[in-house]
Parts: structure tokens; C-alpha cells; sequence
């Protein structure tokens, strides 16, 4: 029966029915030394709302931070599109940077609060969702079992599980199937994603595909691109992309052993947590490079080697200045990022062999010869250098790697075909009351 929780999810909700309140403020109050929290809006993650709920069917959407938001923000649009009122949950101070900048106008965003059954019960209270769209993997269990009490529509879409998440789950058949089943539909990016779900007792899966390969190109600041783009405009530019702790240093050795044959280069490095920026900014230094830090309001100037983009929602800019982007997480063991966005700027794309988070769409790039795996520092080097003295190759790897993934979209439309009988729904019931 859908109403029996097996052993572990009720163990959980009894410990987070007494524990999770107890430690909430020493939890919150560690995440907020960390920068990880928003100090005004902190009454979120206790499920307190900080706007009022707007009027009509609500749609609500979660995901877990900017990868997620950046999938869905186009749905978003379309939603609005047909009047539906949207509320966008996620839980990083990153994605609610981004939310302002990138979110419609109309849609309202909030922290998703602590999985505790008192603040989802109050966050619920409030927000009163109409449809639950879950996006990709971030599932937490009282979220879901209180949803389902309360018998709001639930829907995963660009459904993902690793082969990591799919192997600790499999620890927990019961829970993970209980909760699963809670769902309506799940619509997954993959057909491999499809088929873990189903081995994980996921009813009515549907591969939709992936999402993100419907994401747009980012936008940039026209004054700052056109300022940017006259002062390196006669320099070889590379790009690193959201990187992660080690990768920068191997992208800093690279620009050592390359400036010999390129004395002009210049390196872009964009963390994907930009308050390291003033470390990395350190090492390079520590490496005899000269540094500016766009944080510092900085510009990549002449002599500059090195230039760190440690600001938020700048990316679209980054791309568009460096034909040869590395996109992060994939020399470090962190699952890698996604190279749509930049490829959809005309960027030649390099990575690392850790990119499990995106294995099918690197696959496919990779057939394709739409992006170059190394694996490690040395080879990296070597193809950067090889991209920067033919222009030619690198043309074609962004090439190949634009038309891999026009041929991989649709997912947009796809999802919104499947979902509309919810929408149609929702406005029955309005025109009803």
C-alpha cells in the first residue's frame, strides 16, 4: 500500500521530527560563517515564506542548485507563458543569485526549507502548489511523503541518476521505491537514466531527454563585452569553467609551458565557487604569473597572464570572449559541469575524463570529435597549445559539437507534452471555481 513507509522512512521522519528543529539554528548558523546561507532570508529554511503566494494554480519547481535552475529556467518561461503562477525552490546562495537574474518576470523564488516534517508542513501551508516538478536527483523525503499526503501532483523532470546515486540506493530498495512511487510520472534525461530508475521501482518513466541541451546561450553585459572584447581583442584567450579545487593549478602549469610559444596568452579561470577566487588568485602568483581578480572590479588588461571571474552569472561573458573553453569537475573527481552553454557560443570544449554527470552528452561529443578528452595536465597542455596554433581544428571540434547537440534536443517540447495534461487540468479547475 502506497500509505505503509517501509522501516528506514519511518525512522527517518521520527528523527527528523525531533532532531532536525534541536539542530537547525547550530546547522544554519555554521552554513552562514561559511557563506553558504543568506542571512536575510534565513527564515526560508524554516519554511517561513518571504514573498506572499501569488494568485491561481501555482506550479512549483525544485532543484537542488544552479545546474538544476539552468535546465529549467526555459520551462519556466514557457510556463508563464500560459499565465501559470511559478514558485522556484533551490537550497545555494549561487542559484538564488542567479534566480534574480535569470528567473521571468512573475516567478517567485525561495529557499526549499530544511527537510524537517514542521517546516515543509509550513512551507506547504503557505504556497499551497497545485503541480510539484522535481528536477533531476535533489529528493528529500519528507518533501515528498508530505506532498503526497496532501495529494499535490508530483512530477520528476530531466529525471538523473548516477551510477554512484544508483548503487548507494540500491542500500535502500524499500525507501527509495516507496518514495519513487509517490511520483505521477518521471521523465528522465537518458536512456540510462530511464532504466535505473525502473531497476529502482520508479512507475511510468518516460525518456524524455535531457533539458539542458534546450538551455540557451547565457547572456552577457553588452557594455562590459564590448570593453572587454577591445582589450584582448589581439591576445589567444583559453577558458576555464567552473572549476574545482586542483584543476585550477593544472590549468595555471598549462599557461606556464604555453605562454613560451604564446608570450600574449591569456587564461581565464572562473571557479565555480567564486569566493576562492582570491586563492587561486594567490597560486597563480605564487606561480610567476601577474593576476586581476573581476571581483576587484579588475579588466584582463595588457601583462595580465591570468584572469580570474570569481563574480556570478558572468559566464556568458567568459564565453564569448575564449574560443577554447575546459570546462571543470572533470579533472577533479567531481562528476563534471555542463558544456552546452559555452558550446552554444562557438567554444571548442576540452575536459576530463570524471564526467559522469553528463556521460551521455560527452559521449556523444566525443564520438562526434565536438570536444577533446585528456586526462591529465600534460595532455590538456597539449591540446590547448594545438587549438591555439590551429584555428582550423578548433573550428571544427566546435562545429561538430554545435550540430551534436541540435540533434540531441527537444527535450523542452517533449516535456511540456507530457506534463500538459496536468496543465489542462489546472486550468479546468480554475475555470470551476
Amino acid at each position: 500500500m502506497r500509505d505503509e513507509l517501509p522501516p528506514a522512512l519511518r525512522l527517518y521522519r521520527l528523527a527528523s521530527l525531533a532532531a532536525v528543529p534541536t539542530l537547525a539554528p547550530r546547522f544554519l548558523q555554521w552554513r552562514l560563517k561559511r557563506g553558504k546561507e543568506n542571512p536575510a532570508r534565513l527564515g526560508e529554511r524554516y519554511g517561513q515564506a518571504s514573498q506572499p503566494r501569488p494568485p491561481g494554480p501555482l506550479i512549483w519547481l525544485h532543484g537542488a542548485s544552479v545546474g538544476e535552475m539552468l535546465a529549467v529556467i526555459p520551462l519556466i518561461e514557457r510556463l508563464r507563458a500560459k499565465n501559470f503562477a511559478v514558485l522556484m525552490t533551490s537550497g545555494t546562495v549561487t542559484s538564488a543569485a542567479l534566480a534574480e537574474q535569470r528567473l521571468p518576470a512573475g516567478a517567485v523564488h525561495q529557499f526549499v526549507p530544511l527537510d524537517a516534517p514542521q517546516f515543509v508542513g509550513r512551507f506547504l501551508d503557505h504556497w499551497r502548489p497545485d503541480l510539484a516538478l522535481f528536477v533531476e536527483s535533489d529528493l528529500w523525503p519528507n518533501l515528498i511523503l508530505t506532498c503526497a499526503e496532501r495529494e499535490i501532483p508530483m512530477i520528476l523532470v530531466n529525471g538523473r541518476v548516477s551510477e554512484r546515486s544508483f548503487k548507494r540506493w540500491r542500500f535502500l530498495p524499500h525507501a527509495i521505491a516507496a518514495l519513487l512511487a509517490r511520483f505521477d510520472l518521471c521523465l528522465a534525461q537518458s536512456s540510462g537514466d530511464a532504466q535505473r530508475y525502473g531497476q529502482l521501482g520508479a512507475p511510468r518513466i518516460s525518456n524524455i531527454g535531457n533539458l539542458k541541451l534546450d538551455v540557451p546561450a547565457p547572456p552577457a553585459d553588452a557594455p562590459t563585452l564590448s570593453k572587454m572584447t577591445g582589450i584582448v581583442l589581439t591576445r589567444s584567450v583559453i577558458a576555464a569553467a567552473s572549476t574545482h579545487p586542483g584543476e585550477e593549478d593544472e590549468i595555471i602549469a598549462a599557461h606556464q609551458r604555453l605562454r613560451v610559444k604564446h608570450p600574449a596568452l591569456l587564461t581565464i579561470i572562473a571557479p565555480r565557487h567564486p569566493e576562492r577566487g582570491p586563492g587561486i588568485a594567490e597560486a597563480a602568483k605564487g606561480a610567476g604569473l601577474s593576476v586581476a581578480l573581476r571581483s576587484q572590479g579588475d579588466l584582463p588588461k595588457p601583462g595580465i597572464d591570468v584572469f580570474i571571474a570569481d563574480t556570478l552569472g558572468e559566464l556568458g561573458l567568459i564565453y564569448r570572449l575564449a574560443p577554447i573553453v575546459f570546462m571543470g569537475g572533470s579533472l577533479a573527481s567531481r562528476g563534471g559541469q555542463n558544456p552546452i552553454e559555452a558550446i552554444r557560443l562557438g567554444a571548442a570544449i576540452v575536459h576530463g575524463p570524471h564526467i559522469w554527470n553528463f556521460a551521455e552528452i560527452y559521449a556523444s561529443l566525443d564520438a562526434a570529435h565536438g570536444a577533446q578528452l585528456v586526462a591529465d595536465q600534460e595532455a590538456l597542455t597539449n591540446c590547448l597549445g594545438a587549438w591555439l596554433v590551429n584555428p582550423t581544428a578548433r573550428k571544427a571540434v566546435a562545429e561538430a559539437a554545435t550540430a551534436t547537440i541540435e540533434k540531441l534536443g527537444g527535450a523542452l517540447d517533449r516535456t511540456l507534452a507530457a506534463i500538459e495534461p496536468y496543465l489542462m487540468q489546472l486550468r479546468l479547475e480554475q475555470r470551476v471555481s
